[in-house]
């Protein structure tokens, strides 16, 4: 590589020219680090659940699912709203350090917390320990997020993109390393810990010298300005964490630790699918928060570029999950996880619903309408722990995962409505519109040559790059036809 390829590929992935280029440039790192680390975390969770079982495998994720639960009450909404606040203004950075100790603080209580609920939510001494190791990873972990944040006010997403696939290099060769010679989930639980303290040594290290001098302070009065703008974000996030946690952990509190395994067999693998929401969105927030303050048609112009990636993105997703779960889940697990396949087919559309109503939930943070964010999100989890009451004891994984849907289903809805009421954005569009037209017609497309047998009972892997091509030349050609008449 000459010196001007390298002057221009620094350009590209290390500088911000531009929106168009400072958002392909954030997608590229953070999805080298979210995307590639949580794509490692699921290779090690699919170890995990073929070399230990159903069974351990659902301890595991009842106490993890246990300790994720108090999560929210370690950040408070914190991380995002230093994100919108630090790039609408500079001179904003000066608080850090009081939201530092603020953190710090947190974790700590949150830590004594889980120590004492572990207690009550199970009798098992083994999980009980597991609880404990996974608090403290769990705690430092979220610590080092305020740093990220950061970082991303900044839109230096590759500073966090090399940080996070560093620590999960880490978290698989000590858990690949554990499982092969001293396999047990208290040992892969350890494994977690030291990758979490891995990651904070070396943002802490990174962040002192290359970007700001670390300290702290004590300041009330900021601790009270951000949590007075935080506090919606932070109850938003604990209704996300119940209706995406509360399943596993009633399941494990009613005994149902092997369908525990199962449900989160198949709900590992449609999270990885929906990894590409957070990648893309929190490349798109800083630049749309900015569009927020400068005019209402580049804010639309910016939320439609985001809707449309969603959209043509969850309609493959769904149509092709429910027709190869089966041989999904067989690739990756065996025979005895074929409980989770239906799990699947559920989860998968909660998935494209997830797609499809991430931009409304990202537009109303950056309109500061982040109450009826949380008004949505309160209103699916208190649904959710309804419904998973009522479901769970009689249909087990299955009953969680129609709760789940319905869930999301309801967000949506209300998503849509505050939309529409309390901002600027118009998301029935003819540009949306025709995008989501064009996504239907390339799945149907995509699903005709799939479900031929010839392809069908291909290797999984090509099954599936052969659809995605079909899909995209689909859409290749329904482009154009668009764009020849002139339709938009």
């Amino acid at each position: 590589m000459n010196s001007k390829s390298i002057i221009r590929f620094r350009k590209l992935f290390f500088s911000n020219l531009g929106v168009k280029q400072t958002i392909i440039k954030n997608t590229f790192w953070l999805t080298i680090g979210d995307a590639g680390s949580r794509f490692l975390k699921l290779v090690l969770l699919i170890y995990v659940a073929r070399i230990l079982g159903a069974t351990e495998y659902g301890k595991f994720n009842f106490a993890l699912s246990f300790v994720l639960l108090f999560n929210v009450f370690a950040d408070l909404g914190l991380n995002q709203i230093i994100v919108r606040e630090f790039a609408k203004e500079d001179r904003k950075e000066k608080d850090f350090s009081s939201l530092l100790s603020l953190k710090i603080l947190l974790g700590l209580g949150v830590l004594i917390l889980i120590l004492i609920s572990s207690f009550v939510i199970t009798p098992d001494s083994i999980i009980r320990k597991v609880i404990w190791i996974l608090a403290l990873s769990n705690i430092i972990s979220d610590v080092f997020l305020i740093f990220y944040a950061f970082l991303q006010a900044r839109q230096k997403m590759e500073c966090e993109g090399v940080v996070r696939i560093s620590e999960a290099l880490f978290l698989i060769g000590m858990g690949l390393a554990v499982l092969f010679y001293f396999p047990s989930i208290e040992n892969l639980s350890f494994c977690y810990l030291f990758a979490s303290l891995f990651s904070l040594i070396v943002i802490l290290l990174f962040f002192h010298f290359k970007i700001q001098e670390l300290s702290l302070s004590w300041s009330k009065s900021v601790w009270k300005k951000y949590l007075s703008m935080s506090w919606p974000l932070a109850l938003i996030s604990l209704s996300y964490i119940i209706y995406n946690r509360i399943d596993s952990v009633m399941m494990g509190c009613l005994g149902q630790i092997t369908q525990t395994g199962w449900y989160n067999a198949a709900y590992r693998i449609i999270t990885a699918t929906i990894i590409p929401t957070g990648i893309i969105s929190n490349s798109f927030f800083p630049v749309l928060s900015k569009a927020f303050k400068e005019s209402k048609e580049k804010f639309q112009r910016i939320w439609n570029y985001l809707t449309e990636i969603m959209i043509l993105l969850a309609t493959p997703l769904v149509i092709g999950g429910v027709v190869l779960s089966p041989r999904i889940i067989n690739f990756i697990y065996d025979e005895s996880f074929s409980p989770s396949i239906l799990a699947f087919q559920i989860l998968i559309v909660m998935a494209g619903i997830i797609f499809l109503y991430n931009s409304f939930r990202w537009v109303l943070i950056a309109a500061n309408q982040q109450k009826k964010l949380f008004f949505a999100v309160l209103s699916g989890a208190i649904i959710n722990i309804i419904l998973n009451l009522v479901l769970i004891p009689k249909y087990s994984l299955y009953g969680a995962a129609v709760a789940t849907v319905i869930t999301h289903i309801l967000i949506f809805i209300l998503l849509v409505n505050y939309t529409l009421r309390f901002t600027t954005i118009r998301p029935f569009n003819l540009k949306i519109i025709i995008s989501f037209v064009g996504a239907i017609l390339s799945s149907l497309g995509m699903y005709v040559v799939i479900i031929q047998s010839q392809i069908y009972y291909l290797n999984i892997v090509l099954t599936i790059l052969i659809g995605a091509g079909i899909y995209s030349i689909c859409l290749f050609g329904y482009k154009k036809i668009v764009n020849r008449y002139s339709w938009r």
